[in-house]
């Protein structure tokens, strides 16, 4: 960090919540949303849900529990004497809550296609702390859906793709196709 970056001593920033983080470390992907509800002030709480949300490809959810979490945060900055467009460091391990946000927010936007949008967070982001965007996607790493089994496709066959695999017409070496499976089993 160059000297004019350097956090200054009375640099705003946001609560410690080792509550939250225990919650959630304790918890799984399912407990997020009880700890939201346990603590609903708390902007680290509202950004695991956003990035669960995303993770699954919500895109909307993902925005809207994002841009509670961002403005959340932003509440409490200002109440420490913060303003728009000062510094936000990632260095403070609390202030991650507010720059993850708004990148969630930022890759929600995209993904709706909120263009402008999405424009002005990257911009609130790079202003919070320049190295931020390349902190989150180098450090931090939200919770991914792992495709376990590949080729996909077939799992999800049309039915004359069905009649076809049971006529055993098609790659030998294939993997067998979950649509030999009764209705209501795994």
């Amino acid at each position: 960090m160059t000297p004019d970056r350097s956090a200054p001593e009375s640099a705003a920033s946001l609560a410690d919540e080792p509550e939250v983080r225990k919650a959630l470390a304790e918890g799984d992907r399912a407990s997020v949303s009880a700890v939201v509800t346990g603590h609903p002030s708390s902007p680290l709480a509202w950004t695991e849900l956003a990035d669960l949300a995303d993770s699954e490809g919500r895109a909307i959810e993902a925005y809207a529990f994002a841009s509670v979490a961002a403005e959340l945060a932003r509440e409490q900055l200002v109440d420490g004497g913060w303003r728009a467009g000062d510094p936000v460091f990632w260095s403070g391990e609390s202030n991650r809550a507010y720059l993850r946000a708004l990148d969630t927010q930022r890759r929600a936007a995209e993904g709706l296609g909120l263009d402008a949008r999405a424009g002005r967070l990257a911009a609130e982001l790079a202003a919070a702390d320049p190295e931020a965007p390349a902190r989150i996607a180098s450090e931090f790493t939200p919770t991914q859906l792992i495709t376990i089994v590949g080729g996909g496709e077939a799992l999800f066959a049309p039915a004359a793709s069905a009649a076809s695999a049971e006529a055993g017409i098609g790659d030998p070496s294939a993997e067998p196709a979950a649509i030999d499976a009764a209705p209501g089993e795994d």
